[in-house]
């Protein structure tokens, strides 16, 4: 009886602790994508004027990984100008940060409203379009988050450049410098 017990407790246990992590970062997920506009724009630079008749509007429906996002017309679309640590490719293991990235876009995006915008291609080969991400204020609509930039800035993704969709390559590439000299996310940790 003794040793069914213990035996008991060495799967029970790590099952319940497995549980309660996943279990707050779950809520910690949740709160950060009810967070408004404000609570989020006052962490970023990466704030931009916007003009909603040039753009696309759409809902996420679920973030794939930290620069890929599923909309709610089942189109995939490959964020331009950047590059988040691979989670879900088929062939490489999951690279640092790279959760922390996916995780920061699933709260930024994910079940929101979004405005994209086309630089010069349409899709990349994988048939994903290719789009800027801006999270539009609710309050002012010609205000939004650049979230391109934003996971840039917060080292969440550095820059990667395909011409000729280049159009914010700049900025974008300030942005990185300015995650590389503060030691932000992947440039702390990822050495």
């Amino acid at each position: 009886m003794f040793k069914r017990s213990k035996l008991w407790h060495l799967y029970v246990v790590p099952f319940l602790a497995i549980l309660f992590i996943l279990g707050v970062d779950y809520i910690s997920t949740t709160y950060q994508r009810l967070l408004p506009f404000e609570n989020v724009a006052t962490e970023t630079t990466a704030l931009s004027e916007v003009d909603v008749r040039e753009m696309e509007r759409a809902v996420v429906k679920r973030v794939i990984d930290g620069d890929t996002i599923e909309l709610d017309t089942g189109e995939r679309v490959r964020y331009i100008g950047i590059d988040t640590p691979e989670t879900k490719h088929p062939s490489k293991p999951v690279q640092c940060f790279g959760r922390e990235a996916s995780k920061r876009n699933t709260e930024l995006v994910e079940g929101k409203e979004v405005l994209l915008e086309k630089d010069v291609s349409n899709t990349d080969r994988y048939d994903r379009l290719l789009r800027y991400i801006y999270l539009p204020n609710p309050d002012a609509s010609s205000e939004a988050i650049f979230v391109n930039e934003y996971l840039v800035e917060q080292g969440y993704a550095q820059v990667i450049t395909y011409p000729p969709d280049v159009k914010y390559n700049e900025q974008l590439f300030a942005a990185q410098r300015a995650a590389q000299a503060e030691n932000r996310g992947l440039w702390s940790g990822c050495k």
